[in-house]
Order: structure tokens, then C-alpha cells, then sequence
């Protein structure tokens, strides 16, 4: 027993020595980093956080040398096994691998991984210690959830940025392709990183699709129609009707700002706005503004006022119409939640229904995100943001790639600068790449007051242009539909969301994830979607009394809709309203990029 509690006294002394000295080291690297200018606010602390998880996991290796030691000997065994299994086929012997990897990991499926014993067994030796790694992290103790999820994220951003496959010694695949090539692959490779560099200067994003093939305008976001308003955050897009009569009531569509709105209208086959359009809905969309340094006042507020509010007004202007649908799609929903919260403070009652696609309104769970959804993180931020202005949206579809780095970053990183692959022509990824920029006052508010603060569903709590709002005041029939592996908006949290929302709530679960769960044409026949009649507090029990049906939710929706349609009217043509036409669809707004906006 006495012997235990020296120890136990000993690795005190360690952990506080180890605290004292990292602190130190960490300080000096944070001051360096900011008075040279190598990296902003932002970058200084992600430093500062991966610092302290990596000092956290050696105080509790220190702390507990018992589960090291057992974890130690676990791992010996893997080895050993791994040893014998290496042996086995040095003497012709066929064996099962000791390591095989996950079902879904692909790095390592090529033949070369395999056929050629060094790179086999190199492959499985990196598997087997980062598993060990990430199960050490996973079962620390003491820890907080949220602070061992963000300790397993700079864990597995550690173990995956070291993966044999990221390297060209080590590459088998890639050292063929070499040897093939004459070494004409990392010629390629270089000038497509140079390219990739002058593409996003200051900010480095691996190339993701060859952004060659791609305009907006001409093959994407080509569903016609005209810009029938604007102001300094909106241009407001009416749609030409391809239907001799359409519904009574037009519908408003409130797209994310954090991404471009054309992820509705990718190729025409594949549009949700020109499948609305040839179901006879008269469209109307937003098309938010890239912001740059000028904006950065702009606030939720704002966003609010100029954004929705100022488009249902315009709607009327160009329709005559006095009541429409609305639909909002991630934080174009969160938007929409509070619009309608702020309209009933008002007694106005504009909007018959609101669909609300993939949107959080209650940010308990935030999903993946939640690993930068701190006050440490958010301080770093907002210094980061006071300085700019803006948060560059290429940094932020960076920090989204991380959070499923060996799908979005590493395996274009070995494709394309290791084999001299040229990236595919895919216009989901070329959407995923045209990035947009946030204000800093609506950024700050959005980070603080949704997602670490959670006060949006509580009632009262948030107050917008001047009142406070209630969602659970909200009357107005509302459609929800979420997506089943979606990790931005994880499911059970937009359901969460949907039970503190007021009035009659349809709630519709697509399969698939955050995108393909919500662009999914009726022609391709995928994924599926669960709906129930009622809604309980459970969403494990919700699912579990659904009914599953084959195919896209549209269908689905568009019969949901029809009671709030409002009969039917001769086609409108944009232009021959109140509101003339500006300019062709999809606008100019769209067609400015993160970089050009931050100028």
C-alpha cells in the first residue's frame, strides 16, 4: 500500500511538471505564431486546443500506469501475432491478417497493400497502433463527453495525417505508378498543388474536383428565371414556369448562407428547384451575399430583416399574393424557426406552412461541430473575426472536410499530389469547394447563442429586431424532414427540435446523410424515407413505429403541401409583377467567390 501511494505521489509531481512545462512551451509557441503573423487568432487556437488534448492524454497515461501497462501488453500480443503472421508467409503459408481494415476504409484496399509482404505488414502495424491509440483516448476517464469527443478528433487527425498511404515511400500503389510513370506522376502532382495553392492563397485546400468543367449558370444552376429584387445581403430569384397553371400561393425557399443556394439546382435532372417548377409551384429562392470585411456588422437581425422579411414582401409585390409557403434548408431552417417565432410576436401571419430540410433548432447535440464548440474555441474565433471581419468560408469548408479527413482530404491528398491524378469533374464537390464567407457579428451570434448557449428553444430567450421570441408560440403547420446519417444535423437533434416547434409538425426521416438525404430525385429511386402519424418524446421509439416507404420523401412532400397550395392560377412570368426583372438567373451575387469577397 505504501508503495502504491509513492507512486501515486510520483506521477503527481510528474503531471504537474509536465503541466508547468507544456503551459510554458505552448505560451511561447502562441506568442511566436502571433507576433511573426504565421498564423490568425483562429489558427492559434487549434494549436492551443490539440495542445491541451495531447497534454491531457499523457496526464492520464502518467496518472494510470496500470492501464497503461495493460494496454501495453494488449498491444505486444497484436505484434506478436502480427510477427507469427509475417512468418507464415514468408513460408509460403496463407494466414488471415491479424489487422484487416474497416469495412469502409479504403486507403488500403488497392492489391499492392497486400501482395507485397513489407508494405502488408507495414499496413497492419499502423492499424493495430492507432487503434490502440484512439481506444486509449476513447476510454479515458474523468473526462467530460465533450471533452473526450474533441480529444478523439486531434487523436484521429494524428493517427490519420501519419498513415502509410499518405506517403510516397511508403505508398506501394503509388511507387508503382512512379516506377510506371518515370516519375511524370509527381510532376503532375506538383503543378496540381501549385494550382491548388494559387487557388486558395493563404488558405491551403487540397483540390477536390477538376473546377475546369464547372460554371455556374452554364451547366450549373441553370433553371431559368429572372432577379426580381435585391438589397445588400439578398438577390431575390423568381423562376420561369414551365406549367400552363401553377399553385395559388408561391413558395420562398431561405437556402443556407454557409454554402451557395445552387445545391438545389446542380444539373437539371438532379434540381429540386426545377422539379418544384414542373410541379407548378411559382419558386421564389434567395440568393444570400458573399460577404467580405464591409458586412461584418450584419447580424442575425439583419440577416432576419433583409433576408426573409424583405423577400416575403417582395414575393407580394411580384405575385400579389399576401400568404406563401416557405422552406428553409439547414441554417436557412434555423433562420426560418425564428422568423416565423418573430412574426407571431407580431400578429402577422404571412406564411401557411414551413418545411424545414436537414435544420437545427435545438443545438444540444450539434454533431460533428460540437468538437469546436467551446469557449476556449469560440474566444479564439472571435479575435479572429474582431480582426477581419469575416470568417473565410475556405477555412471553414476546411475545418468540415476534418471531420471526415481520409474521405475529404487525405485520399485526394494521395491521389492527386502522390499518383498525379487529376481530380474527377463532380458537381457536388465543385459546390462543396465555392465557398461563401460569414459576417462576424452574425457568425459570433450564431456560434454563442445557438450552439454553446442552446437559447433558441428556450423560450424568451433570444430577442430579434426588437422582440423576444417562443418557438413553442409558433401556429403555423410545419413539414420537417431530417436525414438518418446526416452528422451536421444529426436526426434526433432536428427531432428535438420539431417537439419544442408549435403548431401541427409532420416529421419525415430520408436515409442517407446531409445532402444526398435531400436532394434525391424520384428517378433514381434511392435511400428511402420513414414517416409516422404521431410524434412522442422518443426518437428511438418514433422510428421504431414508422413506416418505411421505397424512394425520394419529394413526392411525399409536394402531397403534403397541396392542402396550403390555394388552388390554382394562370402561370406568372418573372418580370410582369410589381417587380421587374434585374438580371437572368442565377444572379450575380452567386457568381462571387470567398476570395473575391474578402477584397
Amino acid at each position: 500500500m505504501l508503495g502504491l501511494n509513492k507512486l501515486g505521489k510520483t506521477a503527481n509531481r510528474l503531471v504537474s511538471t509536465f503541466e508547468t512545462k507544456v503551459r510554458e512551451g505552448q505560451q511561447q509557441l502562441e506568442k511566436l505564431l502571433g507576433d511573426t503573423g504565421v498564423m490568425d487568432h483562429a489558427k492559434i487556437s487549434t494549436v492551443s486546443e490539440m495542445s491541451d488534448a495531447y497534454r491531457a492524454m499523457a496526464k492520464d497515461l502518467l496518472l494510470n500506469p496500470w492501464r497503461f501497462v495493460g494496454a501495453e501488453m494488449d498491444l505486444a500480443r497484436k505484434h506478436a501475432a502480427l510477427g507469427s503472421y509475417t512468418i507464415s508467409r514468408l513460408t509460403g503459408l496463407e494466414k488471415e491478417p491479424v489487422a484487416p481494415a474497416d469495412i469502409d476504409d479504403r486507403r488500403f484496399n488497392a492489391e499492392e497493400w497486400h501482395k507485397y509482404l513489407p508494405f502488408d505488414v507495414l499496413h497492419q502495424a499502423y492499424l493495430i497502433n492507432s487503434r490502440a491509440f484512439l481506444d486509449w483516448v476513447e476510454n479515458m476517464q474523468g473526462i467530460p463527453p465533450a471533452g473526450q469527443e474533441q480529444m478523439l478528433f486531434y487523436a484521429r487527425q494524428l493517427t490519420s495525417a501519419l498513415a502509410p498511404s499518405n506517403f510516397l515511400a511508403t505508398n506501394p500503389e503509388a511507387l508503382k505508378i512512379t516506377w510506371e510513370r518515370k516519375g511524370m506522376n509527381l510532376v503532375d502532382g506538383g503543378r496540381q498543388f501549385i494550382d491548388d495553392f494559387r487557388q486558395n492563397p493563404k488558405l491551403f485546400n487540397v483540390g477536390m474536383t477538376d473546377r475546369s468543367a464547372f460554371e455556374v449558370g452554364k451547366n450549373l444552376a441553370t433553371t431559368p428565371g429572372k432577379v426580381v429584387f435585391q438589397n445588400e445581403l439578398i438577390q431575390l430569384i423568381q423562376y420561369t414556369p414551365s406549367t400552363e397553371t401553377v399553385s395559388k400561393r408561391p413558395l420562398l425557399i431561405v437556402p443556407p448562407w454557409i454554402n451557395k443556394f445552387y445545391i438545389l439546382d446542380l444539373t437539371a435532372k438532379n434540381s429540386f428547384i426545377q422539379w418544384l417548377v414542373d410541379q407548378g409551384q411559382t419558386v421564389f429562392i434567395i440568393s444570400w451575399r458573399n460577404p467580405g470585411p464591409a458586412l461584418r456588422d450584419k447580424g442575425w437581425d439583419d440577416y432576419m430583416v433583409e433576408g426573409p422579411l424583405a423577400a416575403m414582401d417582395a414575393v407580394t409585390a411580384a405575385t400579389g399574393e399576401e400568404q406563401m409557403n416557405l422552406l428553409g434548408y439547414c441554417i436557412g431552417g434555423t433562420l426560418l424557426g425564428s422568423t416565423l417565432a418573430w412574426l407571431k410576436k407580431k400578429g402577422k401571419d404571412p406564411v401557411v406552412s414551413a418545411t424545414y430540410l436537414t435544420s437545427l433548432l435545438d443545438f444540444s447535440d450539434p454533431g460533428g461541430i460540437g468538437v469546436f464548440i467551446n469557449e476556449h474555441s469560440i474566444r479564439g474565433i472571435e479575435r479572429m473575426l474582431d480582426k477581419k471581419g469575416y470568417l473565410d468560408g475556405r477555412a471553414m469548408a476546411f475545418t468540415f472536410n476534418l471531420l471526415r479527413e481520409n474521405e475529404l482530404f487525405w485520399s485526394f491528398w494521395t491521389n492527386s499530389y502522390l499518383k498525379g491524378q487529376k481530380p474527377s469533374a463532380f458537381d457536388l464537390l465543385y459546390w462543396n469547394t465555392d465557398g461563401t464567407n460569414l459576417p462576424a457579428k452574425m457568425h459570433s451570434f450564431y456560434l454563442r447563442e445557438m450552439y454553446l448557449n442552446n437559447r433558441l428553444v428556450q423560450p424568451d430567450s433570444l430577442t430579434l429586431a426588437g422582440e423576444s421570441i417562443n418557438l413553442a408560440e409558433i401556429e403555423v403547420p410545419s413539414f420537417f424532414l431530417s436525414a438518418r446519417q446526416d452528422h451536421i444535423a444529426k436526426w434526433k437533434s432536428t427531432y428535438k427540435g420539431a417537439l419544442v416547434h408549435g403548431g401541427d409538425v409532420h416529421f419525415v426521416l430520408s436515409g442517407s446523410g446531409h445532402i444526398a438525404g435531400v436532394i434525391n430525385p424520384p428517378y433514381k429511386e434511392k435511400y428511402g424515407y420513414w414517416t409516422s402519424e404521431t410524434m412522442n418524446s422518443n426518437p428511438d421509439e418514433w422510428l421504431e413505429s414508422a413506416e418505411e416507404h421505397a424512394g425520394s420523401w419529394w413526392p411525399h412532400w409536394l402531397e403534403w403541401i397541396q392542402p396550403y397550395a390555394g388552388g390554382q392560377v394562370t402561370a406568372r412570368v418573372p418580370g410582369d409583377g410589381k417587380l421587374a426583372a434585374l438580371e437572368d438567373a442565377p444572379g450575380s451575387y452567386v457568381r462571387v467567390t470567398a476570395a473575391e469577397a474578402a477584397k
